[in-house]
């Protein structure tokens, strides 16, 4: 899948990123607590999240991802659309809540990682 398909089976505004919307992904992960994005997740190139700051921008691209989706129709503001485009990331956003838009993707393909690590919180 690309990222051109992922913007469209979510019905997405494309926000930057629009040279870059052929690029392949075949992992996705969603999340709004950036910790665990930076503990968990390997290799997965597109970020489903309700949290609209820098630091998700900033965490996107020190783990490689290439696009980030925003749900729920949260918008971010300039200075993040700036430093994604800088970054030459695809920022979108879609007005489906997280389950929804994680489902459509897994339903059409894009997969996620899988972690062997437990957390406390997991027991």
């Amino acid at each position: 899948m690309n990222v051109r398909q992922v913007a469209e089976l979510l019905d997405a505004q494309v926000l930057c990123g629009e040279d870059n919307l052929d690029t392949e992904v075949h992992d996705a992960c969603g999340s709004d607590m950036m910790s665990d994005v930076l503990a968990f997740v390997k290799n997965q190139a597109v970020l489903l999240t309700g949290l609209v700051n820098i630091q998700v921008v900033r965490t996107a691209d020190m783990m490689d991802m290439v696009c980030i989706v925003f749900v729920r129709g949260k918008m971010p503001d300039d200075d993040m659309i700036a430093l994604a485009r800088r970054k030459g990331m695809v920022l979108l956003s879609t007005r489906h809540r997280m389950f929804t838009a994680c489902g459509l993707l897994w339903d059409n393909g894009l997969r996620g990682g899988v972690t062997d690590e437990l957390v406390e919180t997991d027991l």
